[in-house]
Protein backbone atom coordinates (compact mmCIF):
# COMPACT_ATOMS: atom_id res chain seq x y z
CA UNK A 1 0.00 0.00 0.00
CA UNK A 2 1.32 3.70 -1.27
CA UNK A 3 1.81 5.82 1.70
CA UNK A 4 -0.57 8.07 -0.11
CA UNK A 5 -3.52 5.40 -0.09
CA UNK A 6 -3.48 5.14 3.36
CA UNK A 7 -6.07 6.85 6.15
CA UNK A 8 -5.06 5.56 9.16
CA UNK A 9 -1.65 3.74 9.75
CA UNK A 10 -1.35 1.52 13.30
CA UNK A 11 1.91 0.31 14.01
CA UNK A 12 3.00 -1.37 17.21
CA UNK A 13 0.42 0.22 19.23
CA UNK A 14 0.15 -0.84 22.95
CA UNK A 15 -1.91 0.49 26.19
CA UNK A 16 -1.53 -0.52 29.13
CA UNK A 17 -3.58 0.37 32.54
CA UNK A 18 -2.50 -0.03 36.23
CA UNK A 19 -5.56 -1.97 37.55
CA UNK A 20 -5.39 -1.10 41.84
CA UNK A 21 -7.00 -4.06 44.17
CA UNK A 22 -8.80 -3.52 47.38
CA UNK A 23 -6.69 -5.11 50.08
CA UNK A 24 -7.63 -6.03 53.16
CA UNK A 25 -6.60 -4.12 56.50
CA UNK A 26 -5.46 -7.34 58.67
CA UNK A 27 -6.46 -6.72 62.08
CA UNK A 28 -7.50 -3.29 62.08
CA UNK A 29 -6.28 0.02 62.93
CA UNK A 30 -5.86 -0.56 66.62
CA UNK A 31 -3.80 -3.86 65.68
CA UNK A 32 -1.75 -1.66 63.07
CA UNK A 33 -0.52 0.53 65.69
CA UNK A 34 0.49 -1.57 67.67
CA UNK A 35 2.72 -3.34 65.42
CA UNK A 36 4.28 0.13 64.52
CA UNK A 37 5.16 0.53 67.66
CA UNK A 38 6.65 -2.85 68.03
CA UNK A 39 8.65 -3.33 65.42
CA UNK A 40 8.40 -0.43 62.48
CA UNK A 41 10.83 -1.66 60.18
CA UNK A 42 8.25 -4.58 60.14
CA UNK A 43 5.32 -2.56 59.66
CA UNK A 44 6.98 -0.37 56.96
CA UNK A 45 8.00 -3.22 54.50
CA UNK A 46 4.61 -5.04 55.14
CA UNK A 47 3.04 -1.31 54.05
CA UNK A 48 5.42 -1.27 51.11
CA UNK A 49 4.31 -5.01 50.20
CA UNK A 50 0.39 -4.63 50.17
CA UNK A 51 0.96 -1.30 48.06
CA UNK A 52 3.33 -3.30 45.17
CA UNK A 53 0.60 -6.14 45.43
CA UNK A 54 -2.16 -3.86 45.31
CA UNK A 55 -1.32 -2.84 41.72
CA UNK A 56 -1.39 -5.05 38.62
CA UNK A 57 -0.56 -4.46 34.91
CA UNK A 58 -2.68 -4.69 32.03
CA UNK A 59 -2.36 -4.39 28.81
CA UNK A 60 -5.70 -3.90 26.45
CA UNK A 61 -3.85 -3.51 23.54
CA UNK A 62 0.24 -5.35 22.37
CA UNK A 63 1.47 -4.87 19.66
CA UNK A 64 -1.03 -3.84 17.31
CA UNK A 65 -0.40 -2.90 13.54
CA UNK A 66 -2.76 -2.60 10.40
CA UNK A 67 -3.36 -0.44 8.11
CA UNK A 68 -6.64 1.44 5.96
CA UNK A 69 -6.99 3.07 2.94
CA UNK A 70 -8.97 5.77 2.35
CA UNK A 71 -12.43 4.85 1.56
CA UNK A 72 -12.95 1.55 3.06
CA UNK A 73 -15.03 0.15 5.45
CA UNK A 74 -13.55 -1.76 8.29
CA UNK A 75 -15.12 -3.84 10.50
CA UNK A 76 -13.47 -4.26 14.04
CA UNK A 77 -14.63 -7.81 15.61
CA UNK A 78 -14.01 -9.88 18.91
CA UNK A 79 -15.30 -10.53 22.16
CA UNK A 80 -15.83 -8.16 25.12
CA UNK A 81 -12.45 -7.19 26.54
CA UNK A 82 -10.69 -7.91 23.31
CA UNK A 83 -9.41 -4.35 23.30
CA UNK A 84 -11.67 -2.85 20.66
CA UNK A 85 -13.39 0.02 22.21
CA UNK A 86 -9.85 1.01 23.85
CA UNK A 87 -8.22 1.14 20.40
CA UNK A 88 -11.47 3.56 19.37
CA UNK A 89 -10.42 6.04 22.00
CA UNK A 90 -7.20 6.07 21.17
CA UNK A 91 -8.07 6.87 17.56
CA UNK A 92 -10.24 9.21 18.95
CA UNK A 93 -7.67 10.71 21.18
CA UNK A 94 -9.70 10.26 24.72
CA UNK A 95 -6.76 8.33 25.22
CA UNK A 96 -3.04 7.78 25.15
CA UNK A 97 -1.51 4.82 23.97
CA UNK A 98 1.42 3.51 26.24
CA UNK A 99 3.90 2.85 22.77
CA UNK A 100 3.03 2.61 19.01
CA UNK A 101 2.53 5.11 16.52
CA UNK A 102 -0.93 6.35 14.60
CA UNK A 103 -0.92 7.85 11.77
CA UNK A 104 -4.57 9.72 10.47
CA UNK A 105 -4.94 11.78 7.10
CA UNK A 106 -8.09 13.83 7.87
CA UNK A 107 -10.66 14.92 9.93
CA UNK A 108 -11.91 12.74 12.42
CA UNK A 109 -15.72 12.04 13.77
CA UNK A 110 -16.24 9.77 16.25
CA UNK A 111 -19.83 7.65 16.76
CA UNK A 112 -18.81 5.92 20.54
CA UNK A 113 -22.11 6.42 22.56
CA UNK A 114 -25.36 7.42 20.88
CA UNK A 115 -26.71 10.28 22.51
CA UNK A 116 -23.88 11.84 24.66
CA UNK A 117 -24.46 15.46 24.81
CA UNK A 118 -28.17 15.60 24.88
CA UNK A 119 -30.27 17.22 27.75
CA UNK A 120 -33.26 15.24 29.30
CA UNK A 121 -35.04 19.02 29.96
CA UNK A 122 -34.68 20.23 26.37
CA UNK A 123 -36.54 19.80 23.30
CA UNK A 124 -36.08 17.31 20.06
CA UNK A 125 -35.26 20.70 18.38
CA UNK A 126 -33.29 22.51 21.02
CA UNK A 127 -31.09 18.63 21.38
CA UNK A 128 -30.08 18.93 17.65
CA UNK A 129 -28.67 22.27 17.99
CA UNK A 130 -26.77 20.83 20.84
CA UNK A 131 -25.46 17.89 19.94
CA UNK A 132 -24.58 18.83 16.57
CA UNK A 133 -22.34 21.83 18.50
CA UNK A 134 -20.87 18.81 20.57
CA UNK A 135 -20.00 17.00 17.34
CA UNK A 136 -18.09 19.48 16.10
CA UNK A 137 -20.69 20.91 13.56
CA UNK A 138 -21.41 24.79 13.20
CA UNK A 139 -24.69 26.18 13.86
CA UNK A 140 -24.82 26.86 9.76
CA UNK A 141 -23.99 23.56 9.25
CA UNK A 142 -26.92 22.25 11.52
CA UNK A 143 -29.41 24.63 9.97
CA UNK A 144 -28.45 23.72 6.54
CA UNK A 145 -28.81 20.04 7.57
CA UNK A 146 -31.68 20.23 9.86
CA UNK A 147 -34.57 19.25 8.09
CA UNK A 148 -32.59 16.01 7.27
CA UNK A 149 -31.42 15.40 10.26
CA UNK A 150 -35.48 15.45 10.98
CA UNK A 151 -36.47 13.52 8.38
CA UNK A 152 -33.85 10.66 9.09
CA UNK A 153 -35.27 10.59 12.89
CA UNK A 154 -38.60 10.38 11.45
CA UNK A 155 -39.52 12.37 15.05
CA UNK A 156 -41.30 15.54 13.80
CA UNK A 157 -44.27 14.84 15.35
CA UNK A 158 -42.62 15.37 19.00
CA UNK A 159 -39.93 17.74 17.76
CA UNK A 160 -40.44 20.49 20.22
CA UNK A 161 -41.16 17.69 23.02
CA UNK A 162 -38.75 17.56 26.04
CA UNK A 163 -36.83 14.46 25.24
CA UNK A 164 -37.10 12.83 28.52
CA UNK A 165 -40.87 12.43 27.36
CA UNK A 166 -39.35 10.16 24.20
CA UNK A 167 -39.62 6.63 24.02
CA UNK A 168 -36.04 4.72 24.05
CA UNK A 169 -36.16 4.73 20.43
CA UNK A 170 -37.41 7.85 19.70
CA UNK A 171 -34.13 9.05 21.17
CA UNK A 172 -31.87 6.89 19.70
CA UNK A 173 -33.07 7.77 16.25
CA UNK A 174 -32.87 11.22 17.04
CA UNK A 175 -29.13 11.02 18.65
CA UNK A 176 -28.60 8.76 15.60
CA UNK A 177 -29.79 11.36 12.82
CA UNK A 178 -27.24 14.31 14.24
CA UNK A 179 -24.64 11.77 14.43
CA UNK A 180 -24.89 10.11 10.92
CA UNK A 181 -25.08 14.01 9.43
CA UNK A 182 -21.55 14.61 10.28
CA UNK A 183 -18.86 14.69 6.92
CA UNK A 184 -15.64 14.18 8.15
CA UNK A 185 -12.89 12.20 6.10
CA UNK A 186 -12.21 9.22 8.42
CA UNK A 187 -15.96 8.50 10.99
CA UNK A 188 -15.27 5.80 13.72
CA UNK A 189 -17.99 4.02 14.42
CA UNK A 190 -19.12 1.95 18.32
CA UNK A 191 -21.55 -0.54 17.82
CA UNK A 192 -24.25 2.08 17.35
CA UNK A 193 -25.79 -0.07 15.27
CA UNK A 194 -27.17 -2.80 17.59
CA UNK A 195 -30.50 0.12 18.42
CA UNK A 196 -33.26 0.51 17.06
CA UNK A 197 -35.35 -1.75 15.21
CA UNK A 198 -34.61 -3.58 12.21
CA UNK A 199 -35.83 -0.81 9.80
CA UNK A 200 -34.31 1.84 11.43
CA UNK A 201 -30.66 -0.31 11.77
CA UNK A 202 -30.92 -0.90 7.68
CA UNK A 203 -31.00 2.68 7.45
CA UNK A 204 -28.31 3.14 9.71
CA UNK A 205 -26.53 1.04 7.67
CA UNK A 206 -27.59 2.85 4.46
CA UNK A 207 -26.02 5.92 6.03
CA UNK A 208 -22.71 4.30 6.57
CA UNK A 209 -22.53 3.04 2.66
CA UNK A 210 -23.42 6.36 1.91
CA UNK A 211 -20.32 8.07 3.73
CA UNK A 212 -17.89 5.13 2.53
CA UNK A 213 -19.36 5.97 -1.24
CA UNK A 214 -18.28 9.58 -0.83
CA UNK A 215 -15.15 8.49 -0.13
CA UNK A 216 -14.59 8.59 3.86
CA UNK A 217 -13.25 6.51 5.80
CA UNK A 218 -15.27 4.39 8.27
CA UNK A 219 -14.16 2.10 11.19
CA UNK A 220 -17.15 0.17 12.16
CA UNK A 221 -16.89 -2.06 15.79
CA UNK A 222 -19.63 -4.40 16.35
CA UNK A 223 -21.16 -7.50 17.86
CA UNK A 224 -23.23 -8.51 14.88
CA UNK A 225 -21.75 -10.02 12.35
CA UNK A 226 -24.26 -9.70 10.08
CA UNK A 227 -23.70 -5.59 10.22
CA UNK A 228 -20.23 -6.14 9.74
CA UNK A 229 -20.83 -8.41 6.68
CA UNK A 230 -23.23 -5.83 5.18
CA UNK A 231 -20.85 -2.70 5.97
CA UNK A 232 -17.26 -3.56 5.82
CA UNK A 233 -15.20 -5.01 3.15
CA UNK A 234 -12.21 -5.85 5.60
CA UNK A 235 -11.92 -7.12 8.94
CA UNK A 236 -9.76 -7.25 11.79
CA UNK A 237 -10.24 -9.20 14.41
CA UNK A 238 -9.21 -8.75 17.86
CA UNK A 239 -8.05 -11.57 20.81
CA UNK A 240 -6.76 -10.39 24.05
CA UNK A 241 -4.94 -6.91 22.99
CA UNK A 242 -3.92 -8.36 19.57
CA UNK A 243 -4.78 -8.87 16.37
CA UNK A 244 -5.59 -12.38 15.78
CA UNK A 245 -6.05 -12.15 11.60
CA UNK A 246 -6.78 -9.70 9.01
CA UNK A 247 -8.99 -10.57 6.03
CA UNK A 248 -12.30 -9.85 3.91
CA UNK A 249 -15.05 -9.18 6.38
CA UNK A 250 -16.84 -12.05 5.07
CA UNK A 251 -14.78 -14.91 5.92
CA UNK A 252 -13.65 -13.43 9.52
CA UNK A 253 -17.26 -13.12 10.53
CA UNK A 254 -18.01 -16.82 9.64
CA UNK A 255 -14.84 -18.00 11.42
CA UNK A 256 -15.92 -15.53 14.09
CA UNK A 257 -19.05 -16.93 14.62
CA UNK A 258 -17.97 -20.82 14.55
CA UNK A 259 -15.95 -20.58 17.15
CA UNK A 260 -18.53 -18.83 19.45
CA UNK A 261 -21.36 -20.53 17.57
CA UNK A 262 -24.17 -22.43 20.23
CA UNK A 263 -23.95 -25.71 19.22
CA UNK A 264 -23.56 -28.37 21.61
CA UNK A 265 -26.60 -30.05 23.58
CA UNK A 266 -26.32 -28.07 26.45
CA UNK A 267 -24.64 -24.44 26.07
CA UNK A 268 -24.85 -21.59 28.35
CA UNK A 269 -24.17 -17.83 27.38
CA UNK A 270 -24.06 -15.14 30.17
CA UNK A 271 -25.45 -12.61 29.18
CA UNK A 272 -24.07 -9.72 31.41
CA UNK A 273 -21.63 -8.10 28.82
CA UNK A 274 -23.66 -8.04 25.85
CA UNK A 275 -24.43 -4.85 24.27
CA UNK A 276 -27.65 -4.33 25.13
CA UNK A 277 -30.69 -1.55 24.90
CA UNK A 278 -33.55 -0.73 27.19
CA UNK A 279 -34.74 0.51 29.98
CA UNK A 280 -32.69 -1.99 32.55
CA UNK A 281 -35.25 -2.51 35.06
CA UNK A 282 -34.64 -6.02 34.83
CA UNK A 283 -31.99 -7.75 32.56
CA UNK A 284 -31.45 -11.30 31.16
CA UNK A 285 -28.39 -12.65 32.93
CA UNK A 286 -28.34 -16.03 30.82
CA UNK A 287 -29.31 -17.85 27.44
CA UNK A 288 -28.91 -21.73 27.69
CA UNK A 289 -29.89 -23.55 24.13
CA UNK A 290 -31.18 -27.47 24.55
CA UNK A 291 -30.94 -29.37 21.40
CA UNK A 292 -33.58 -32.30 22.08
CA UNK A 293 -34.06 -35.38 20.13
CA UNK A 294 -37.35 -37.43 19.13
CA UNK A 295 -38.12 -38.29 22.97
CA UNK A 296 -37.44 -34.87 24.47
CA UNK A 297 -33.88 -35.74 26.03
CA UNK A 298 -30.70 -33.80 25.17
CA UNK A 299 -29.17 -34.91 21.97
CA UNK A 300 -25.84 -34.13 20.71
CA UNK A 301 -26.38 -31.49 17.96
CA UNK A 302 -29.26 -29.35 16.55
CA UNK A 303 -29.88 -30.95 13.57
CA UNK A 304 -32.91 -29.51 10.31
CA UNK A 305 -35.90 -30.84 11.87
CA UNK A 306 -35.09 -31.40 15.54
CA UNK A 307 -36.43 -29.72 18.23
CA UNK A 308 -34.68 -26.81 21.17
CA UNK A 309 -35.20 -26.12 24.23
CA UNK A 310 -34.39 -22.35 24.67
CA UNK A 311 -34.03 -21.42 28.35
CA UNK A 312 -33.92 -17.46 29.90
CA UNK A 313 -32.97 -16.24 33.09
CA UNK A 314 -33.86 -13.00 33.84
CA UNK A 315 -32.91 -10.57 36.91
CA UNK A 316 -35.49 -7.77 37.86
CA UNK A 317 -33.84 -4.34 39.55
CA UNK A 318 -36.78 -2.04 39.41
CA UNK A 319 -40.45 -3.37 39.33
CA UNK A 320 -41.52 -5.32 35.57
CA UNK A 321 -45.38 -5.42 35.46
CA UNK A 322 -47.20 -7.60 32.15
CA UNK A 323 -44.07 -7.80 30.20
CA UNK A 324 -43.55 -9.79 27.21
CA UNK A 325 -40.91 -12.41 26.71
CA UNK A 326 -39.61 -12.59 23.66
CA UNK A 327 -37.14 -14.89 21.06
CA UNK A 328 -36.29 -14.34 17.86
CA UNK A 329 -33.66 -16.67 15.23
CA UNK A 330 -32.59 -14.66 12.30
CA UNK A 331 -30.42 -15.82 9.00
CA UNK A 332 -27.00 -14.29 8.06
CA UNK A 333 -29.10 -11.87 5.51
CA UNK A 334 -31.15 -10.59 8.66
CA UNK A 335 -34.64 -11.99 7.98
CA UNK A 336 -36.80 -12.69 11.11
CA UNK A 337 -37.35 -16.95 10.46
CA UNK A 338 -38.21 -17.28 14.06
CA UNK A 339 -39.96 -15.33 16.75
CA UNK A 340 -41.72 -17.21 20.05
CA UNK A 341 -42.89 -14.75 22.55
CA UNK A 342 -45.36 -15.49 26.24
CA UNK A 343 -47.63 -12.97 24.61
CA UNK A 344 -48.71 -15.25 21.99
CA UNK A 345 -49.83 -17.19 24.98
CA UNK A 346 -51.65 -14.61 26.42
CA UNK A 347 -48.83 -14.72 29.32
CA UNK A 348 -47.20 -12.05 30.55
CA UNK A 349 -44.62 -11.76 33.25
CA UNK A 350 -44.46 -9.19 36.17
CA UNK A 351 -41.39 -8.96 38.49
CA UNK A 352 -40.72 -7.21 41.73
CA UNK A 353 -37.29 -5.34 42.72
CA UNK A 354 -34.87 -8.45 43.47
CA UNK A 355 -36.54 -11.18 41.61
CA UNK A 356 -35.79 -13.93 39.65
CA UNK A 357 -37.03 -15.72 37.00
CA UNK A 358 -36.74 -18.42 34.34
CA UNK A 359 -38.16 -18.62 30.86
CA UNK A 360 -38.22 -21.62 28.73
CA UNK A 361 -39.75 -22.23 25.17
CA UNK A 362 -39.75 -25.34 23.37
CA UNK A 363 -39.25 -24.73 20.05
CA UNK A 364 -40.67 -27.96 18.05
CA UNK A 365 -39.82 -29.52 14.56
CA UNK A 366 -36.79 -26.54 13.81
CA UNK A 367 -36.95 -26.72 10.27
CA UNK A 368 -33.73 -24.53 9.38
CA UNK A 369 -31.11 -25.07 6.67
CA UNK A 370 -27.89 -25.91 7.91
CA UNK A 371 -26.12 -23.11 8.73
CA UNK A 372 -25.47 -20.02 11.54
CA UNK A 373 -28.35 -18.32 13.12
CA UNK A 374 -28.46 -15.30 15.42
CA UNK A 375 -30.59 -15.32 18.79
CA UNK A 376 -32.14 -11.96 19.78
CA UNK A 377 -33.94 -11.58 23.20
CA UNK A 378 -36.32 -9.37 23.99
CA UNK A 379 -38.33 -8.19 26.89
CA UNK A 380 -40.42 -5.31 26.75
CA UNK A 381 -43.95 -4.02 26.89
CA UNK A 382 -46.82 -3.44 23.80
CA UNK A 383 -43.74 -3.86 21.16
CA UNK A 384 -42.39 -0.15 21.86
CA UNK A 385 -41.15 0.23 25.49
CA UNK A 386 -37.82 -2.04 25.53
CA UNK A 387 -36.87 -2.82 29.15
CA UNK A 388 -33.95 -4.94 27.28
CA UNK A 389 -33.25 -5.59 24.45
CA UNK A 390 -30.14 -7.97 23.68
CA UNK A 391 -29.46 -7.80 19.60
CA UNK A 392 -26.98 -10.21 19.35
CA UNK A 393 -27.36 -12.70 22.36
CA UNK A 394 -26.25 -16.08 20.76
CA UNK A 395 -25.80 -17.78 17.54
CA UNK A 396 -26.93 -21.65 17.43
CA UNK A 397 -25.20 -23.44 14.19
CA UNK A 398 -27.99 -26.33 12.63
CA UNK A 399 -26.11 -29.32 11.41
CA UNK A 400 -27.22 -31.72 8.13
CA UNK A 401 -29.52 -34.56 9.34
CA UNK A 402 -27.97 -37.12 7.79
CA UNK A 403 -31.30 -39.39 6.97
CA UNK A 404 -33.36 -36.27 6.01
CA UNK A 405 -30.27 -34.64 3.91
CA UNK A 406 -31.89 -34.48 0.64
CA UNK A 407 -34.80 -33.08 1.74
CA UNK A 408 -33.31 -29.91 4.00
CA UNK A 409 -33.07 -27.59 1.01
CA UNK A 410 -36.93 -27.89 0.10
CA UNK A 411 -37.83 -26.21 3.34
CA UNK A 412 -38.88 -22.56 2.73
CA UNK A 413 -36.62 -20.58 5.24
CA UNK A 414 -39.47 -18.58 6.54
CA UNK A 415 -42.02 -19.83 8.74
CA UNK A 416 -44.20 -20.31 11.91
CA UNK A 417 -43.66 -22.88 13.99
CA UNK A 418 -45.36 -24.75 16.72
CA UNK A 419 -43.97 -24.12 20.45
CA UNK A 420 -44.41 -24.07 23.98
CA UNK A 421 -43.45 -22.35 27.45
CA UNK A 422 -43.27 -22.22 30.63
CA UNK A 423 -42.40 -19.53 33.38
CA UNK A 424 -41.28 -20.06 37.06
CA UNK A 425 -40.14 -17.76 39.83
Amino acid sequence: MNVSDSAITIENLSKRYLIGHQMANGDGLRHALENLLRAPAQWAANRRNRKQAAVEEFWALQDVSFDIRRGEVVGIIGRNGAGKSTLLKILSRITEPTSGRISIDGRVASLLEVGTGFHAELTGRENIFLNGAILGMSRAEIKRKFDEIVAFSEVEKFLDTPVKRYSSGMYVRLAFAVAAHLEPEVLIVDEVLAVGDAAFQQKCIGKMQDASKGGRTVLFVSHNMQAVVTLCQTAVWLQGGRVLETGPARLLAGKYLQKHALSGPDTDVPLIDKPRTGSGAAQFTMLTVVALDAAGKPAARITTGSSVRIDLEIAAERPVREANVAVTIYDNNNYRLVDVNTALKGEFLSLAPGDRAKVSFWVEDLRLKPGRYVVELWLGRGGTEDIDFVKEAGVIEIQDDVEEVNHTETFPGTYRCRFTHQITK
